[in-house]
């Protein structure tokens, strides 16, 4: 079984895929608006704004993780974990452990004080696999964000 390697650019398309495939499995088919082109700018361009680990089966990319750096009040330096998938067909074969193994060591070596990221609620099987590597599930906290419209609305609110 293969390892988890940081992405290219070559792979963004299938990674493009499994961003559209779990945006039908969180039941959100049309949220996804990233571009193949905004996957590649952004991951790497001069500035990249994300790191890609990507794991293959059969020289075919079957899972991602999509980290990028944050910075907490609290702790410092701490790294996003945007998504972790796995294809569908490829569940059950460990690939999401094997991702997630990568991400923690990539935390390590960044010296970052936490990782951190969210999981939709009635995912229970994610749950319970974060859980069981050791991942504190805060049910007490709510995500909050203003997309591109309440960005929006939200200045033109204080503008008047």
């Amino acid at each position: 079984m293969n390892q988890p390697r940081l992405a290219v650019i070559e792979d963004m398309p299938r990674v493009l895929e499994l961003i559209n495939e779990l945006a039908v499995f969180e039941k959100e088919p049309e949220a996804v608006e990233v571009s193949l082109s905004d996957l590649q700018t952004d991951g790497f361009g001069a500035n990249p704004k994300f790191t890609c680990f990507v794991i293959e089966v059969n020289a075919k990319v079957e899972g991602i993780a999509l980290v990028y750096p944050r910075y907490s009040t609290w702790k410092g330096e701490v790294l996003h974990l945007e998504d972790l998938i796995v294809s569908e067909a490829s569940r059950g074969m460990k690939l999401g452990t094997k991702l997630l193994d990568t991400v923690v060591k990539y935390a390590k070596e960044k010296d970052v004080k936490r990782v951190s990221w969210e999981v939709i609620d009635w995912n229970e099987p994610a749950i319970k696999f974060y859980q069981s590597k050791g991942a504190n599930v805060m049910r007490d906290w709510d995500v909050v964000q203003l997309d591109e419209k309440g960005i929006e609305n939200y200045l033109a609110n204080i503008n008047q």
